[in-house]
């Protein structure tokens, strides 16, 4: 049998509106297949190839061993390395790389740019990563891989990241892991001083990481300012990364 209806029916509460709709859990990256950006793959490729060539020009210019411990040498390799990975994912429809990643290459070859035209571009005796006394001399070897490595290349991943790169990737708790590699940096420098003779000319790469000019506990200030300075460079990098227009909307 069917069972009767009930007479007293209760009234249902009324819905207020209609249901909000609750944010994706997931980007819309991972359901809109990535389109190919042929411009940009080939930005990121000049790019990586100016990296190269400065790294390139000053390991011809200096000694491998000494060339390679210079944070600039590091930092552009790096950059070269991301930024040739990075062309090749736009070139052929690919995720883009981590944010992590990415945005630590751009703080880094900032770091390298900021650090020579404010503190190293001026400095007296000359900067220099092949021992020489003197300023190098424009357009000679040296100053052509010094503007490389410390003004042309960091300004190109500059532009990528403001023009060709989708905003919102950068987060900050990703700022704390970026200072990682600058703190092993100054283990490594203060390490490679050590084991060196007083007399090396290349003992100290960098003027204010001289502990013979500074002493240790004058040089260990200086790097805590710098630290602090990283630091605050790159929580202004996530700041603006959430702040600024995407130039990239539906597809990366």
């Amino acid at each position: 049998m069917i069972a009767p209806i009930p007479r007293d029916i209760p009234d249902l509460p009324a819905v207020p509106g209609p249901p909000l709709l609750l944010p994706a859990p997931v980007p819309a990256t991972a359901v809109v297949a990535p389109a190919r950006r042929p411009p940009t793959a080939v930005f990121r490729l000049l790019t990586a190839v100016v990296a190269a060539a400065g790294v390139a020009l000053q390991f011809l210019l200096g000694t491998p061993a000494r060339t390679l411990s210079y944070f600039s040498i590091q930092t552009n390799a790096l950059l070269a390395l991301v930024m040739f990975l990075s062309a090749a994912r736009a070139w052929r429809a690919r995720r883009p790389l981590p944010s992590a990643i990415t945005g630590a290459a751009l703080l880094y070859a900032l770091i390298t740019a900021l650090a020579y035209h404010l503190l190293l571009g001026h400095a007296s005796p000359p900067f220099s990563m092949t021992a020489a006394t003197t300023p190098p001399e424009r357009w000679h070897a040296q100053w052509v891989a010094l503007q490389l490595l410390h003004t042309l290349a960091p300004a190109l991943a500059l532009l990528d990241w403001l023009f060709l790169t989708p905003a919102t990737r950068l987060h900050l708790r990703q700022a704390v892991t970026w200072l990682f590699y600058p703190l092993a940096y100054l283990a490594f420098s203060l390490a490679r001083a050590a084991f060196l003779p007083p007399s090396a000319p290349s003992r100290y790469l960098y003027p204010f990481l001289d502990v013979d000019a500074h002493g240790y506990r004058s040089t260990l200030a200086n790097a805590l300012l710098l630290g602090l300075a990283i630091y605050a460079l790159a929580v202004l990098l996530v700041t603006l990364d959430h702040v600024r227009p995407t130039p990239v909307r539906h597809r990366v």
